[in-house]
C-alpha cells in the first residue's frame, strides 16, 4: 500500500511539473495538392472559414512560371477533401496568384502582387464567388492609381462586403512607404472606398506588410517604421463611421527595440488585436513575440505579450499570428524541435489570469525545413497550418494541416 501511494503521489508531481492546462485538440488532416510539384510552395497562405478552408500555391507553374494558384478544401465522409483549384482568368508566369488569400462565407479573394497590369509587379487580386454551379470569378481588383513596383495584393482580407489590400511597394511618400486599399461590394459589384495611408507615412515603412479587418475596423502593418529603432515596427488602426475611414491609433510595443519587426503579421477580432513580432530578441536573436492589443471604447492598450515556454534563437514566433474569441494561434516557422526550420504553432487561450500558452503543435511528420507554421488559420474549433518546405509532393512542394480544437482538459 505504502508503495502505491508513493508512486501516485509521484505520478501527480509529474503532472504538475508538466504544466497546465493540457489542451485538447487532434490532427483531422494533412492537405497536399493532387497535382503537387517542387516548389509550389503550396500553403504559402491558408484562410479557413466554416468549413471551407483556402490555400494558396504561388508557385504553381501551369500557366508558366510561378503563375499560381489556390485550392479550396470542404469537409466530407472521409475528412477533408480537395474541391475547386482556384486560377486567375488571365494567369500568367509570375503572378503569383496565390500569394495571399482570405474566404468569408461564399466570397474568396486572392491576392497577386507580382501582376503587371500596372506596371511590372503592381499587383492585382482576383474576387472569387460560390453558387450552386461552384466558384467562379466575379471580379480583378487593382488600384486606381497602380503603379510598377506596388505589389498590390501582397496581403488581402475580407469581413462581409469589404476587402482590404496591402501594396507595400507604394510610394506616394517615398519609396516603399506604402498603402492600403479598401473595397466595398454593392449591387453594381466591387468598388474602390478608400486608400489607406498612415499620418506619418514616410520611405521604407513597407506600411501594408500585413492586413486585417473585423467589421469596420482595420489593421494594417508596418515593419519598417522606426520609432523605436529601425525595422522596430508598427501597426495602425482604422475605424469606418459610414463610408469614411479614418486612422484611430498607431499601435508599437511597449518595449520594443530595432530589427523586431513588430506588424510582420496582424489579426484582428472585435475588440482584440494580436501583433506578431518575429524579430524579437528576448529569447535570443530573433526569437520573436506577439502583443496583444484591446480596446476600450475608442482607446487601444497593450494587455499581453505572447512569448512560448521553450522559445530560442531563429524561432522566429509571430512570423504568422491569427485571432478568434479567447484563442490565438501564433507561429513559429524556425523552430527546430524536429530539426533545422522544422516550425511549430503555438495555441494561447485567455482565461481569468490572462493569456495562457496551452498547446504547441507539430505534425508527426515534421522535418527539417517544413517551415511548419509560416501561416497559421483559425475559425471556431478549425485551426489550419501551412508548411510550405514540406517535400511529400516534391522540394518546397508544400502542404498545410488541420487541427481541431477543442478546449482545455
Amino acid at each position: 500500500m505504502k508503495k502505491s501511494l508513493l508512486t501516485f503521489l509521484v505520478f501527480i508531481l509529474l503532472l504538475s511539473l508538466i504544466g497546465s492546462p493540457v489542451s485538447a485538440q487532434s490532427l483531422e488532416a494533412k492537405l497536399i495538392a493532387s497535382d503537387g510539384w517542387a516548389g509550389d510552395m503550396f500553403a504559402s497562405s491558408v484562410s479557413v472559414d466554416g468549413n471551407i478552408i483556402v490555400v494558396g500555391v504561388p508557385g504553381d507553374d501551369d500557366d508558366g512560371a510561378d503563375s499560381g494558384s489556390a485550392y479550396v478544401f470542404i469537409p466530407g465522409k472521409n475528412g477533408w477533401s480537395e474541391g475547386t483549384r482556384l486560377i486567375a482568368s488571365d494567369s500568367s508566369a509570375g503572378d503569383m496568384f496565390g500569394w495571399s488569400v482570405s474566404v468569408e462565407g461564399d466570397t474568396i479573394v486572392i491576392g497577386a502582387p507580382c501582376d503587371d497590369d500596372n506596371g511590372y509587379n503592381s499587383g492585382s487580386a482576383y474576387v472569387f464567388v460560390r453558387d450552386k454551379k461552384g466558384w467562379s470569378e466575379e471580379a480583378k481588383l487593382t488600384a486606381g492609381d497602380g503603379s510598377a513596383f506596388d505589389r498590390f495584393g501582397d496581403f488581402v482580407a475580407i469581413d462581409r462586403n469589404t476587402i482590404v489590400i496591402g501594396a507595400i511597394g507604394d510610394d506616394d511618400n517615398g519609396t516603399y512607404s506604402g498603402s492600403a486599399y479598401v473595397f466595398v461590394r454593392d449591387k453594381k459589384g466591387w468598388s474602390e472606398e478608400a486608400k489607406l495611408i498612415p499620418s506619418d507615412s514616410a520611405a521604407f515603412k513597407y506600411f501594408g506588410e500585413s492586413v486585417a479587418i473585423d467589421r469596420d475596423t482595420i489593421v494594417v502593418g508596418a515593419i519598417g517604421d522606426d520609432d523605436n529603432g529601425t525595422y522596430s515596427g508598427s501597426a495602425y488602426v482604422f475605424v469606418r463611421d459610414k463610408k469614411v475611414w479614418s486612422e484611430e491609433a498607431k499601435l508599437i510595443a511597449s518595449d520594443g527595440s530595432a530589427s523586431e519587426y513588430f506588424g510582420e503579421s496582424v489579426s484582428v477580432d472585435r475588440d482584440t488585436i494580436v501583433v506578431g513580432a518575429h524579430g524579437d530578441h528576448d529569447n535570443g536573436t530573433y526569437s520573436g513575440s506577439a502583443y496583444v492589443f484591446v480596446r476600450d471604447k475608442e482607446v487601444w492598450s497593450e494587455e499581453a505579450k505572447l512569448l512560448p515556454g521553450e522559445g530560442a534563437v531563429g524561432d522566429r514566433f509571430g512570423q504568422s499570428v491569427s485571432v478568434e474569441g479567447q484563442i490565438i494561434i501564433v507561429g513559429a516557422l524556425g523552430d527546430d524541435d524536429n530539426g533545422y526550420n522544422a516550425g511549430l504553432a503555438y495555441v494561447f487561450v485567455r482565461g481569468k489570469s490572462g493569456w495562457g500558452e496551452v498547446s504547441k503543435l507539430m505534425p508527426d511528420d515534421s522535418e527539417a525545413w517544413d517551415h511548419f507554421g509560416e501561416p497559421v488559420a483559425v475559425d471556431g474549433h478549425t485551426i489550419v497550418v501551412g508548411a510550405t518546405g514540406d517535400d511529400d509532393n516534391g522540394t518546397d512542394s508544400g502542404s498545410a494541416y488541420v487541427f481541431n480544437y477543442t478546449g482545455n482538459k
